[in-house]
């Protein structure tokens, strides 16, 4: 049987949670000023980093204490980065409710061998936030990317706590409230919610953290693009924009063309309101469609970003099979490209629902995703 499609298409079939489409005024000829074969260590150079550096703090509200520096290897780098060179002197509490979360738990049990107190929750939960002791070291991820969990608020998190608290923020900066004063290292990357290029990460340290960096040294070894001291003291270079390693000048130039769209729809509350925008659209099809659901089943703890969605119809007896063959049909008609669950998460689909996709195009979605569903149950009942 055939099954009407619908009329309207969204204008940007981009919907990956990463790397993440681009501001809906991108286009390649805007970074005709970027610093293309200089030197990073050039005027030119130190002054597009140094950009960077300032627009960030600008947008995101960064405290003129905290320090903020672009590293390696994506916000993956920036996490490690902080983990190697801040943890070991205190007790550690990692938490862990979706696959990235989980890397950073085999890092620090496996691979640093510290004596962790895990807590695990499963997809689409989170886990006991006041058990957590914030005495001890606490290592997180705000907005779990591949479960659609975030994190609610930082109410948990005591202000004359002992411990370091590290955040993986790196699908929740620009999208949702991070109370800077609870969060001493934070990290992110440029290509979540401003759809910029991957490869460059972010770490934001509390003056607690850069405490911790002159008053520790870890007992590992660490390689020289994790370094962040010498001699017991902070490189300051780094934070001012003398990256470790060579960065992509024509990555920074689109960065700064991000943040300049940043500015354009209204800062912080902008950014946020778009993404809320477009969570509502998905939340009120959802609302509407009972074969459906949020994978997230507390809308306390939905993402706006990555938002994930599960099959619900008991006539589904294959949901891994049923999710790829959904998100196969939508990409073939070039309404929705990569939007299948990622490959650790249980079986569904997860539509990035950041400040660069416009909501225009999430309404112009919904109907198609009903249009998937029922041509693949069409097919099921053929085949049964």
């Amino acid at each position: 049987m055939s099954i009407d499609q619908p009329a309207t298409r969204p204008a940007n079939p981009r919907f990956s949670s990463g790397p993440c489409a681009k501001p809906p005024t991108f286009s390649l000829d805007k970074l005709s000023d970027a610093a293309l074969g200089r030197s990073h260590r050039a005027a030119i150079g130190k002054a597009k980093l140094k950009a960077a550096i300032d627009g960030t703090r600008e947008i995101l509200r960064i405290p003129d204490d905290y320090r903020i520096g672009i590293v390696p290897a994506s916000d993956t780098g920036a996490v490690e980065m902080a983990m190697w060179n801040l943890l070991g002197p205190r007790k550690v509490e990692m938490l862990a409710w979706e696959s990235f979360g989980a890397g950073w738990v085999t890092d620090v049990v496996k691979q640093l061998k510290l004596d962790a107190e895990v807590k695990e929750a499963p997809y689409g939960e989170i886990v006991d936030l006041a058990s957590v002791d914030t005495d001890n070291d606490v290592v997180f991820t705000w907005n779990g990317t591949t479960s659609g969990v975030r994190v609610p608020n930082g109410d948990w998190i005591r202000p004359d706590r002992q411990g370091l608290t590290i955040c993986d923020a790196t699908s929740a900066a620009f999208a949702q409230h991070l109370p800077r004063d609870k969060l001493d290292a934070t990290t992110f990357s440029w290509q979540k919610v401003l759809g910029g290029e991957a490869a460059h990460g972010m770490l934001v340290l509390s003056p607690r953290a850069v405490e911790r960096l002159e008053s520790y040294a870890p007992p590992w070894p660490l390689p020289k693009i994790f370094r962040l001291t010498k001699g017991g003291k902070l490189i300051e270079g780094i934070f001012e924009g003398a990256t470790i390693n060579t960065p992509s000048m024509l990555a920074v130039e689109d960065y700064l063309l991000a943040l300049d769209w940043a500015r354009e729809v209204g800062g912080l509350e902008g950014l946020r309101e778009r993404a809320y925008a477009n969570l509502a659209v998905v939340q009120g099809f959802v609302a509407e469609h009972g074969w459906i659901g949020f994978l997230a089943a507390d809308p306390a703890t939905r993402s706006n970003t990555s938002v994930c969605l599960k099959f619900t119809d008991p006539r589904i007896t294959d949901g891994a099979a049923f999710a790829r063959a959904v998100a196969k049909r939508l990409e073939a008609e070039g309404v929705a490209f990569d939007i299948g669950a990622y490959r650790d998460a249980p079986p569904g689909l997860r539509i990035w629902c950041g400040a660069t996709v416009e909501t225009a195009d999430v309404v112009a979605l919904m109907p198609w995703i009903e249009w998937a569903f029922r041509s693949e149950i069409a097919a099921l009942s053929a085949a049964a």
